[in-house]
């Protein structure tokens, strides 16, 4: 008897997670949440390192799941203008909390840098090592 191959039960977050996980849609995303309506070259300064081809890539995919607005202005030159939607501003607690989150270790980061040599990194090493499950 052959068996055929069974389809995974439908998952809302890991399709949410397939879109925001790829590279650069949190940075696009969390500059347009906090800067508001930005027209496409200034984003693309924003996301420092970002090519125009996949900003524009991941504006697209963005625009289609509705999470940003695409205003296109027929003027000379054109003038678009990306910003985020409703369905967006749903989630920029998240985004707040994950900001508060980045700041925290980034200052815990730093004061481990200006620890001595083998003072708290070592103990914290060690207590990593204790609390993982064998």
């Amino acid at each position: 008897m052959r068996q055929t191959a069974k389809t995974p039960p439908h998952c809302p977050f890991g399709e949410l997670l397939e879109v925001l996980a790829r590279p650069w849609t949190m940075h696009i995303l969390w500059v347009l949440s906090t800067n508001g309506p930005t027209r496409f070259g200034a984003l693309r300064r924003q996301v420092e390192g970002i090519s125009s081809r996949v900003l524009t890539e991941r504006l697209r995919v963005l625009e289609q799941k509705g999470f940003v607005f695409r205003d296109y202005e027929a003027t000379i030159p054109p003038s678009v203008t990306y910003g985020i939607t409703n369905r967006m501003k749903d989630i920029s607690k998240v985004l707040g909390g994950l900001d508060e989150l980045a700041r925290k270790w980034q200052q815990e980061d730093a004061h481990l840098r200006t620890k001595p040599e083998g003072g708290k990194i070592r103990t914290q090493r060690a207590e990593v090592r204790e609390s993982a499950p064998a």
